[in-house]
């Protein structure tokens, strides 16, 4: 891949938009697999070719209705190849795309479909159209609906909503007619045109649109460093919404810079089902996935045999040695390296196969911060996990090395990006991956992106040997009634390890003593109960019972061991509301959302003080 890489420019053999250079990959890899989703259980593959003829589809329709350049298509739907489709073909047409969370309700979207001035909206099914009509007079810019699952809406007729087979021959017939437009369209278009506009999640606010050019998902191409290489064999499971930065990252953009394979998964019920079915071999994940794996490998331990149980530990005390000689730079011993080789075949090989992590080269963690625990326990196994990090704004801008990942850092700047401490020791970082700015919102721009260095909010240090780490966000550091200052995600990671706590919310800012919010794992609950024969209804009784209270209490106690005095919980709560990405508390990447739940459970947190 022969790359250009300036400050304000970036090209990949020669192409400087994605829709150049899919063109030109789309040709050369015409019969190659690009894609895979299920139908009817089994795994259907579409070539390059197969992906072109839709996505050109797909530009034509677009163009036919009258759209013209900087025209915004949204896209409301889980990831499907018609998602894919969708995307590149408003690319080729020189639109920007709009990803929509599918979890987002009527008012989100008439937000977003009213900032970004929406003129062709595609939605999934039935259900998420039902949101847009709710809207539909309050949305005047939209010109056109399509609908990728026409099912349960037989019969049904509106002047402006279609299935998408119509976008799709509405493209051929006028690219029939134009054979010269889509190639003009792409053409045209020029690094910094905005691609896509990503809405941030708006935790304290109506969200704000990110415009992000061409340039910077090139960019996020060439960022994958060599000690990860990326190629055509690879295979990617594709299940957080595409309308994510990271997963647009990991997924389109890997895609087309190095023709790794999109696998869609089902849907979010099934991901762990597609994962150890299709044994991909680069995963990216959020914390919460890579803690239900973990958890998954505890529940397994504790109703194993004594056999079971007892190998391995022993695996494990092997694993762990061999990751502190690795960790600290050291050699591994030949006997230990042979015992290591030994135990993998036995234990660690059958539980990377039971989680679909056996064919693995490139695991990946974002989106969050993770425990480093986590990461070691992973790293015994010989499982590696790179740590990246960046925020919309930025795109990737660190990720650690699988030969020194360096547990509890986020790593080393990614080649081409420069990061630096301002005030408050808050990161600002600058490189070709920056944003344009928010839609419509000159003073949050001003605010993020202050003399060519954007402000991140994330406050932290770099060591001596130039890897990062982050303390905590900048807005989320507690200072306590004594004045002390705490970084709750420090606690909260140490207590998300316990393969009994989902979440956490530590609490204590202008308070004596910290206290938290504990969102309990389900499964292992259930299962720990189950096993102790804890009578419980639902998961609020579960929540409710005196041993279950103690099991948390005792889980907390441990974590505390770790922290000074006044780090400690001193007092909690468990949610008993089990939490999905459908609810208000939680982002799209599953991540509480600490302001809102300290709102929501205010009279909650009140008992503990």
């Amino acid at each position: 891949m022969d790359t250009v890489i300036k400050s304000d420019f970036v090209s990949i053999d020669g192409h400087d938009t994605l829709a150049k250079l899919f063109r030109a990959r789309s040709a050369a890899w015409a019969d190659r697999v690009a894609m895979r989703e299920k139908d009817y259980g089994i795994w259907s593959a579409l070539t390059w070719a197969d992906y072109r003829r839709f996505a050109y589809d797909c530009a034509g329709g677009f163009l036919s209705l009258g759209l013209t350049r900087g025209d915004v298509v949204s896209i409301l739907s889980e990831n499907n190849k018609e998602w894919a489709f969708a995307d590149i073909g408003a690319h080729s047409a020189g639109l920007t795309v709009n990803g929509v969370y599918p979890t987002y309700q009527d008012g989100q979207l008439r937000h977003l479909l009213n900032d970004s001035k929406t003129r062709v909206l595609i939605v999934e099914n039935e259900e998420q159209l039902d949101k847009f009509l709710s809207v539909r007079d309050e949305t005047p810019s939209v010109i056109r609906v399509y609908v990728i699952d026409w099912k349960g809406l037989r019969g049904f007729s509106d002047p402006i909503v279609e299935p998408i087979e119509h976008l799709y021959e509405a493209g051929a017939a006028y690219r029939k007619a134009n054979p010269d437009a889509i190639d003009a369209a792409i053409d045209a278009g020029t690094n910094d045109d905005i691609a896509v506009l990503i809405y941030t999640s708006g935790t304290t606010g109506a969200p704000k649109g990110a415009l992000i050019p061409h340039r910077y998902l090139m960019f996020q191409m060439t960022a994958a460093p060599g000690t990860f290489p990326i190629t055509g064999d690879d295979d990617i499971l594709t299940y957080l919404p595409l309308c994510h930065a990271a997963e647009r990252v990991i997924s389109l953009c890997m895609n087309l810079g190095h023709g790794t394979r999109i696998n869609f998964a089902e849907s979010s019920e099934t991901v762990f089902q597609n994962i150890q079915e299709l044994s991909p071999t680069v995963l990216f994940a959020v914390p919460r996935i890579w803690e239900k794996f973990y958890s998954r490998i505890n529940t397994l331990m504790s109703e194993a045999t004594w056999i079971g149980k007892t190998g391995y530990e022993i695996a494990m005390s092997i694993g762990r040695k061999r990751a502190d000689y690795l960790l600290a730079g050291k050699p591994v011993p030949a006997l230990l390296n042979a015992q290591f080789k030994l135990a993998d075949s036995l234990v660690f090989r059958n539980l990377k196969q039971l989680l679909g992590l056996d064919r693995s080269t490139f695991l990946i963690s974002g989106a969050a911060p993770i425990s480093a625990d986590l990461l070691r326990w992973y790293f015994a196994l010989g499982l590696p996990v790179a740590e990246i990090y960046g925020q919309t704004e930025t795109g990737l801008a660190t990720i650690t090395n699988p030969d020194d990942p360096n547990p509890g850092t986020i790593g080393y700047a990614v080649p081409g990006v420069e990061l630096k401490l301002g005030e408050q020791d808050q990161i600002l970082v600058r490189g070709p991956s920056m944003f344009s700015g928010y839609l419509n919102n000159e003073e949050a721009t001003a605010s993020a992106l202050v003399d060519g260095w954007i402000h991140t909010g994330d406050v932290g240090m770099v060591g001596n040997d130039g890897a990062w780490k982050i303390t905590d966000r900048l807005k989320d550091i507690i200072i306590t009634a004594g004045g002390k200052n705490i970084t709750p995600s420090q606690i909260e990671n140490e207590l998300k390890f316990s393969p009994y706590i989902s979440d956490a919310v530590v609490i204590g800012d202008k308070r004596k003593y910290l206290s938290c919010l504990i969102m309990i794992d389900q499964e292992n609950v259930e299962n720990f109960a189950q096993t102790r024969n804890i009578p419980f209804t639902d998961y609020r009784s579960l929540c409710a019972h005196p041993e279950i209270v103690a099991l948390i209490e005792a889980e907390i106690e441990s974590a505390n061991k770790k922290f000074a005095s006044v780090e400690q919980i001193k007092k909690f709560r468990l949610i008993n509301v089990l939490l999905t990405a459908e609810d208000d508390e939680m982002t799209p990447t599953m991540k509480l959302k600490r302001k809102f739940v300290e709102t929501k459970y205010e009279g909650l947190i009140a008992e503990m003080y």
